[in-house]
């Protein structure tokens, strides 16, 4: 079983310097023994940028985006930045895109917001053809990529194969990611979201394929005071309620709202329930907001979750 962290997780408004900071983070999460670290796109550093810094600087972690929405970035643009990450990396960095929020981005970029799921068929097809060594020449509905008889080459030399994992939550959206890439990273999709919708709909439309990881992103904080930190990933997460992936999934697993969803409380009561995770058919999962009230929980949490990595097998129990 492996534990990962996804960064910021809530305690980094007074940084100094956000990429030093997010590089000092990464490296505490190594030396708790956490495997993995993802970095979340928002509007301000940019996540794969952080990550391919932040993957040079420590040795052995891999990192990941978690993740950068394909709206507005071009196909092209993020096979570039991906495989300079990994590249950077030496083959530790893992691409994670996600569709992103209507509601949130056209009103911030000012550009009409395609079908998403048609655009995320035609994104992932072009990334498929360049991550594959491959020009493109797609001409799709959403978007359109020419790159064929080009003088200067797509491929970023010291790149290696980057597994390509999606925000998949809806049905549709988890059919087009079992056909075209490895496998999906669902934020607040509870246990039993993840053992009725998610698992089966991504692992029948990747038959044929190798079995997809399914990735759990939920909010992890080893507490004194776990009443306290759901009313707070409450009050900070209520947005998601109205969109209607996230909408979808708290309605699978029987809840309506993020903090529900929070695992929080002592030792003891946090490994039980990222076992939940595993038995349900998550392959990894990752804790994120380990300090959206302190750094020393954050540090307290990392550290307890390093020791279940050591101590649980490396396969997950099916119940």
């Amino acid at each position: 079983m492996t534990i990962g962290v996804a960064l910021p997780s809530g305690d980094t408004a007074n940084a100094v310097n956000i990429v030093d900071e997010l590089i000092t983070q990464t490296r505490q999460a190594a030396d708790a023994g956490l495997t993995s670290v993802w970095f979340s796109q928002q509007m301000e550093h940019d996540a794969i940028t952080v990550a391919a810094l932040a993957g040079r600087a420590v040795p052995g972690i891999t990192v990941g985006t978690g993740v950068v929405p394909i709206y507005p970035r071009h196909p092209l643009l993020i096979t570039g930045l991906a495989q300079t990450a990994q590249a950077a990396t030496g083959g530790r960095f893992v691409l994670g895109l996600g569709t992103g929020a209507k509601n949130w981005l056209e009103p911030a970029y000012g550009i009409e917001y395609p079908s998403p799921i048609k655009h995320l068929r035609e994104c992932l097809t072009i990334l498929r053809e360049v991550l594959g060594g491959g020009e493109v020449d797609f001409h799709g509905e959403t978007v359109r990529a020419h790159a064929k008889g080009f003088a200067a080459s797509l491929t970023v030399a010291g790149s290696s194969d980057i597994p390509l994992i999606v925000a998949a939550m809806g049905r549709q959206a988890l059919r087009v990611t079992g056909e075209l890439a490895d496998g999906t990273i669902p934020f607040l999709a509870g246990p039993k979201a993840l053992s009725e919708l998610i698992v089966p709909e991504i692992t029948k439309a990747a038959a044929g394929r190798p079995a997809p990881r399914i990735i759990a992103m939920v909010p992890v904080v080893v507490t004194d005071d776990p009443d306290a930190i759901r009313a707070t990933v409450d009050k900070q997460y209520a947005f998601f309620r109205d969109i209607p992936s996230y909408r979808a999934v708290f309605d699978a697993q029987g809840v309506d709202s993020a903090g529900a969803l929070v695992i929080a409380g002592d030792e003891e009561t946090v490994a039980a329930e990222i076992q939940r995770y595993f038995d349900a058919g998550a392959t990894e999962v990752v804790a994120t907001q380990s300090g959206i009230r302190t750094g020393e929980e954050r540090i307290r949490t990392w550290h307890v979750l390093g020791d279940l990595a050591k101590r649980w097998p490396a396969t997950p129990r099916m119940s």
